[in-house]
């Protein structure tokens, strides 16, 4: 059933010149089927510079905003409508209008993975792989970093000079990764190097050899000499490292990190969404319009 459903799939895409992309993070059946996968910030620009119209963004609510704000002329479709991100859910305008009059010289810095109203009140949108460069060019003092406290307070080591404030947000899947997780691995597997998503609390990151984007995280792994890595990222990152990596081996601490808005996304709401153009991405054009100059920063 799942084969014939991915050839209907293929078929469908190639009649109304479709392009999917799929995030790491996604099932091994989509990523199987998808024309690029990746981290955000790699999908982010494959949507903007495609030259297919029409998008199918097997991912979660911010990405499909995201790819529409780069790309308004485009249809952005999103298989699971109801694939959110609770870290972006955890930001909202009211609350962040009230945190720009406390601090009203700070420079606002929005992790990617966050709502397009919250990004219209920001001044900068950033991934896990742009973060240290985009902050590198930033003159102000003091950055209000939102919603990811992980991955905040993780820049902020490389900035000692800065002033951050953290949006106390944070990522479920990533704070489910324990120390003593990980040490019961390594028990395991002495000689494993682990490496590490910064979405992962302080804890957890001072015990990684390597912290990076789920991207950085593969490319390290397939880079580097050894042959076995304890993986501190959603579980999905697998399917890829595997077919990158066939002899190596990758563990999971605590064995399963899954995150469930990740796998909404299945073959049969993709084979449905492309067939009936359901779920479009549809933004309110004037806040979309402030999101796209965050995002262009």
């Amino acid at each position: 059933m799942g084969k014939n459903l991915s050839e209907k799939i293929l078929k469908l895409k190639k009649e109304k010149n479709a392009i999917i992309l799929a995030h790491l993070y996604q099932t091994p059946e989509i990523q199987e089927i998808a024309d690029y996968v990746g981290d955000s910030y790699y999908l982010s620009k494959i949507a903007r510079d495609c030259k297919e119209d029409l998008i199918i963004f097997c991912g979660v609510k911010f990405m499909g905003e995201s790819a529409k704000i780069l790309s308004p002329q485009k249809t952005i479709i999103l298989p699971a409508t109801n694939a959110g991100c609770p870290m972006a859910d955890m930001a909202c305008v009211e609350d962040l209008e009230e945190m720009i009059k406390l601090y009203p010289d700070a420079f606002k810095v929005c992790y990617i993975n966050s709502s397009y109203e919250v990004k219209a009140l920001c001044d900068v949108s950033v991934t896990s792989s742009s973060a240290l460069d985009i902050l590198k060019n930033v003159e102000n003092k003091q950055i209000l970093f939102l919603p990811d406290r992980n991955l905040g307070s993780y820049i902020a080591e490389f900035f000692p000079e800065k002033e951050f404030i953290f949006w106390q947000g944070f990522c479920p899947t990533h704070e489910r990764i324990s120390v003593e997780d990980i040490l019961t691995a390594k028990e395991k597997h002495p000689q494993v190097k682990v490496l590490a998503h910064p979405e992962c609390n302080k804890e957890v990151r001072d015990l990684c050899d390597y912290i990076g984007s789920t991207s950085g995280i593969i490319d390290f792994a397939t880079k580097c000499e050894d042959e076995e890595f304890i993986i501190c990222t959603e579980e999905g990152i697998l399917y890829e490292l595997k077919k990158k990596n066939p002899d190596k081996n990758f563990y999971i601490p605590g064995g399963s990190i899954s995150c469930v808005d990740m796998k909404k996304t299945t073959l049969n709401n993709l084979y449905d969404t492309l067939l009936n153009m359901k779920n479009e991405v549809i933004l309110d054009e004037s806040v979309s319009k402030n999101a796209l100059k965050c995002l262009e920063n």
